[in-house]
């Protein structure tokens, strides 16, 4: 008889490209049998060996209702893949930080509660950077993200206001080998690395999703990123059964960690085709 794995996704995936069906046979294959649930929708999850957290990618418009379900799920027979512990720590952006603290090198970050302009102005200098990112230490999909550059505008400060007056937000330098280069992605199931792809913006842009037109590509990850990928990877507890570790190069040449995403990574099972069975070989051992 086959075990139920959840996967949980939206009600409308609208315009998001999505790929985690090729996983589909490779599950099937090892004795699971698969269904696509929205994360909003009544389940007895009780009815469930495993949900793996896949595609919900519009959760970060009401999070605590999110993490009702999670935590319904918790309280289920099932298992919850990566563990409501993980998700939890993974939710604000904060983790850079403390993944810094644990030996980790991160795109520099400086986090505030609160707006302050004159907080922010300063960044330019703490940064060494004419040109800085601001991020919601909440959030995805590019979101309420702005670039701004030295010196900053009024009408540029009454934007940055309104979007962050009632949320938290962090401020990174702007890296240009982003543009330049693209931002690398590291996928590792139950912490063996998997692939890896580059996405290259479109002119003129720095958002790295496909969403906002950036190419995606397969890509060899050079030895030394994988090696730090490993070393970022081995800093985290408890272990992961999926992530996706984002870098980039800065100027000289070392891969900082932008982003470890251990919620609902796009795992881009398309650009490489053993992918979606490493996958499922993982999320069956840690079933097991």
């Amino acid at each position: 008889m086959s075990r139920r794995c959840a996967y949980l996704t939206m009600d409308d995936i609208g315009n998001f490209v999505i790929d985690s069906d090729l996983s589909f046979a490779p599950m099937a294959d090892l004795g699971w049998a698969v269904e696509m649930v929205p994360w909003r929708r009544a389940v007895d999850w009780d009815d469930y060996d495993v949900v793996y957290i896949c595609t919900p990618w519009d959760y970060q418009s009401d999070v605590a209702a999110f993490l009702d379900v999670l935590e319904a799920v918790e309280r289920s027979s099932a298992q919850l893949v990566n563990s409501l512990e993980l998700v939890r720590w993974n939710l604000e952006k904060t983790y850079l930080g403390e993944l810094e603290m644990r030996g980790a090198d991160i795109v520099p970050s400086l986090f505030f509660d609160r707006f302050d302009a004159d907080r922010v102005a300063e960044c330019f200098a703490a940064h060494d950077a004419g040109k800085l990112v601001l991020k919601p230490v909440v959030g995805a999909n590019a979101d309420h993200i702005f670039v701004v550059t030295d010196p900053l505008s009024d009408e540029v400060v009454d934007e940055l206001r309104q979007t962050y007056e009632r949320r938290s937000f962090f401020v990174q330098p702007f890296m240009n080998s982003v543009q330049s280069e693209g931002e690398y992605s590291l996928f590792f199931f139950a912490g063996d690395y998997s692939h890896a792809i580059l996405k290259k913006p479109r002119a003129g842009d720095f958002r790295t999703q496909e969403e906002h037109g950036a190419d995606i590509l397969s890509v060899e990850a050079p030895a030394a990123l994988v090696e730090t990928a490993r070393h970022v990877l081995g800093v985290v507890n408890p272990q992961p059964v999926y992530v996706r570790a984002d870098f980039v190069r800065d100027s000289g040449e070392r891969f900082l960690l932008m982003e470890l995403e251990l919620i609902e990574p796009s795992l881009y099972f398309r650009t490489d085709p053993g992918s979606a069975t490493r996958f499922a070989k993982a999320l069956t051992r840690a079933a097991d």
